[in-house]
């Protein structure tokens, strides 16, 4: 019978035979994998090691340390300091924009802020009642997304042209109301709205858009601080233009523009972006999760009594 030295010996023999086969065919390195008990074989596997946790490297190389990765997340403590670091750091990546970057904060993702403004006519008994009549976004670096105007569902009395700009000449290219709120809303959807005295805007818009992603530049402190002026004071836009950005608006008598105001709100928000986000990411609540895309939402819950109407409840006992 063949002593176990002799099969060892043919097994050895076998193995060294299939490595030189292997490395005749170029599957194989000839100083591949040294100090292995036996060759790595498959297209998938045929030049790596498997180490511990799971992660492959090439071998007879040297293993690259992973690059690191800046954390995206902020948590709502977080300074000013870090907030403008990560801010700094996603912009850098190309233009202002967040490509590659996956976040849930609003502040590094310039794409999500819009900037509106929109001018009304009168109508109504006396043209006191305010429709849209023209509406305008602008995106995070000022640039126009969207600017129409519109036809009010009343005809109009007054066209207030001395601050609208507005004139019956531009309404013969104007666009039904419903047409341009649909297209306007669709815009505004999912976006951090910048405006100043927004809720006019919205007003006029028939539409309500979530407080945590408004950002009225009527209404921050710190823009006033800046500008010298009272916190709690309500300030015009041409004011905090003036004092804040050495900029003129709204002058001469041939109305406003805007364009012109919607991208000077951005502007004032982008002065004090990081420090205005901080204050609120420490101010606002969290936003509850969407039963809609929340995981953890499991529709077995439903068949709790406490989801059961109470008639149903005593019917069934």
């Amino acid at each position: 019978p063949e002593g176990p030295s002799k099969k060892k010996s043919r097994k050895h023999q076998r193995f060294m035979e299939r490595r030189a086969l292997l490395e005749q065919k170029g599957l194989l390195s000839p100083h591949q994998c040294l100090g292995s008990q036996a060759p790595v074989v498959g297209p998938e596997t045929g030049s790596t090691l498997t180490k511990a946790g799971g992660t492959t490297a090439p071998c007879g190389r040297k293993v690259p340390k992973p690059k690191q990765v800046v954390s995206p997340s902020l948590s709502p403590s977080a300074s000013p300091d870090s907030i403008a670091g990560h801010h700094a750091v996603l912009l850098s990546q190309g233009n202002g924009s967040s490509k590659g970057v996956r976040t849930s904060s609003p502040l590094l993702r310039p794409g999500k802020y819009v900037a509106i403004d929109c001018e009304m006519v009168g109508t109504g008994p006396q043209g006191r009642l305010s429709e849209l009549a023209r509406c305008s976004v602008v995106n995070y670096e000022g640039d126009v997304i969207y600017d129409k105007y519109i036809l009010p569902k009343l005809p109009i009395v007054d066209y207030r042209t001395r601050w609208s700009g507005i004139t019956k000449q531009h309404m013969k290219s104007a666009i039904p109301f419903k047409a341009a709120q649909a297209e306007i809303l669709k815009i505004l959807k999912g976006k951090i709205v910048v405006g100043h005295a927004i809720h006019n805007d919205f007003q006029a818009l028939k539409y309500f858009h979530p407080k945590d992603r408004t950002r009225d530049t009527s209404q921050i402190p710190v823009l006033n601080q800046r500008a010298g002026l009272p916190v709690r004071a309500r300030v015009s836009l041409k004011s905090l233009a003036r004092h804040l950005l050495q900029k003129k608006i709204q002058a001469g008598c041939k109305g406003h523009s805007s364009v012109e105001d919607a991208q000077t709100a951005m502007e004032l928000y982008r002065l004090v972006e990081v420090q205005w986000e901080t204050e609120l990411a420490r101010s606002l609540p969290p936003r509850p999760p969407s039963p809609v895309t929340d995981p953890t939402t499991d529709s077995n819950q439903y068949m709790d009594d406490r989801y059961w109407p109470t008639d149903l409840m005593s019917s069934s006992l």
